[in-house]
């Protein structure tokens, strides 16, 4: 058993598509359960691999605790995850799918913001004007922290999206929003653009290995060069 390999791969979407294919197109054809809710499959002709299927965001954790030797998540998840677990997991290759932008957008309406250096002139006028800070929502919170504190931005809160964040600002929890979007159409459509500098990280898929588990799992990871 010591000698088990186990990958994680997304557990629905796009992702989980594109992370199948390319571990078929490097013969290592992925087979599952005909089950719909079985979360495991076996590699073609290898039993010394496993396959568990996760939410992107569970599999970062799980790589950082050990319990995944490989795994495919977005870089964005790495990245707002805490220094602790990004330092026990190493980025083996950047794939080419999963591109998405972190982004920080604001109401089409505002049309005197349009750069971060608007934004903190307006959350000034907010906070000076209606006794409160501005509201950011968004499921990005550390890497959102860390980008507006850079830029000079400090009259801010961050609520925290459960849901569509796209939909916030119209429901009257938030001012704006950072969110991440592939295409843009979504923010579009719900009346949202982005600020011209308000990029905060381009991210995309990866494959990730915990770092632990690097001499071990060198041999195999020859066949992803």
């Amino acid at each position: 058993m010591k000698e088990l390999i186990t990958i994680g791969l997304p557990s629905k979407g796009r992702l989980k598509d594109k992370a199948i294919s390319f571990f078929n197109d490097r013969d290592l054809k992925i087979l599952q359960n005909e089950k719909e809710r079985n979360y495991f499959g076996t590699i073609e002709n290898n039993s010394k691999i496993k396959v568990i299927f996760l939410h992107a965001k569970e599999i970062i954790q799980r790589l950082g605790d050990g319990t995944l030797d490989i795994g495919v998540s977005g870089l964005d998840l790495l990245k707002e995850s805490d220094q602790n677990l990004q330092a026990r997991i190493n980025i083996q290759k950047k794939l080419d799918f999963g591109d998405a932008n972190l982004v920080v957008a604001v109401p089409d309406d505002w049309i005197d913001v349009q750069t971060i250096a608007d934004l903190e002139e307006v959350s000034f006028d907010i906070r000076s004007k209606r006794n409160f800070r501005l509201r950011v929502a968004t499921k990005y919170p550390n890497l959102t922290n860390n980008f507006l504190i850079s830029k000079g931005v400090t009259q801010y809160k961050l609520i925290s999206s459960l849901g569509a964040t796209e939909t916030y600002p119209f429901i009257g929890s938030s001012e704006i929003i950072t969110d991440i979007t592939s295409t843009g159409k979504t923010l579009a459509d719900n009346n949202l653009r982005v600020l011209k500098d308000g990029l905060i990280l381009s991210s995309r898929a990866c494959l990730f290995i915990a770092k632990k588990k690097a001499a071990k799992l060198q041999p195999f990871l020859k066949s992803f060069v």
